[in-house]
């Protein structure tokens, strides 16, 4: 009976560290998924300023500002 039990227990020791190990992973992946995100957006952004940023340039050259 006492083997069984700590059979058992061990068993379940096991489960508990499967999944936590799981859960970790899959945090791991969340949070390198956010940060991939976060990086695009950043470059999406910079590519927005820098156009619009051509955009003013060229209405200034248009109206003659930009002498």
């Amino acid at each position: 009976m006492a083997d069984n039990t700590q059979k058992m227990s061990y068993q379940a020791g096991e489960a508990k560290g499967q999944a936590q190990e799981k859960a970790s992973n899959m945090m791991d992946r969340a949070g390198n998924a956010a940060q991939s995100a976060k990086e695009s957006m950043q470059e999406v952004g910079e590519q927005v300023r820098a156009k619009a940023q051509g955009a003013v340039e060229g209405v200034k050259n248009a109206t003659g500002m930009n002498k």
